[in-house]
């Protein structure tokens, strides 16, 4: 009997530590989830202003999550919009922002598991400033060098490729959106 009286100790305690544990996770969940979730708004409106510093006014598109007007008392400055696409280490995120008459202005890579060294290069301003301008036809990865089109980063093509193709595929989206709503696009 007393095997038995070991074993039903051992069990209610494992079974206390659990629920224990669980109420501890639950409590952290509720307390951290809302400050979790401003942070992510705030990183957000961070890349926004960053990716059209000049604008005052980000507008939300309804019909379109996670779309804006970027604005500058009334002007339209840019659209920008979400991206993504799959590079060579898994899904990339980004915002990119477009100018009223659909050429590229920039974007910024919101999330990446790109190798470190090669892919990562995606992010940065060199890379980053082939795009300002370029229309539609132009967001073609090439490997030698070109302005009128993007060149690969050494060592990572898949990730240039990804990073440009989900560029070209919000573009064309938004042209395609624009030309049914071309009120948005005008108004104020």
């Amino acid at each position: 009997m007393s095997a038995n009286n070991s074993i039903f100790k051992i069990g209610t305690n494992l079974a206390l530590a659990c629920i224990l544990s669980g109420a501890i996770i639950a409590a952290t969940y509720a307390v951290t989830a809302p400050i979790a979730a401003q942070e992510a708004v705030k990183m957000k409106e961070a890349a926004l202003q960053e990716l059209v510093p000049q604008a005052n006014k980000f507008k939300p598109i309804p019909e379109k999550a996670g779309w804006y007007l970027a604005q500058k008392d009334g002007q339209l400055l840019a659209v920008i919009a979400p991206a993504h696409g799959q590079g060579y280490g898994g899904e990339i995120k980004m915002l990119v922002a477009i100018s009223p008459t659909f050429q590229a202005l920039d974007y910024r890579i919101l999330k990446h598991n790109e190798t470190p060294g090669l892919g990562d290069k995606a992010t940065k301003p060199v890379f980053r400033e082939q795009f300002a301008g370029k229309t539609l036809e132009e967001l073609v990865v090439v490997k030698t060098p070109s302005k009128n089109n993007i060149q690969a980063l050494t060592g990572a093509t898949i990730t240039s490729r990804a990073v440009t193709n989900s560029f070209k595929t919000a573009l064309q989206e938004a042209k395609e959106y624009f030309a049914q709503h071309p009120e948005q696009i005008s108004k104020k």
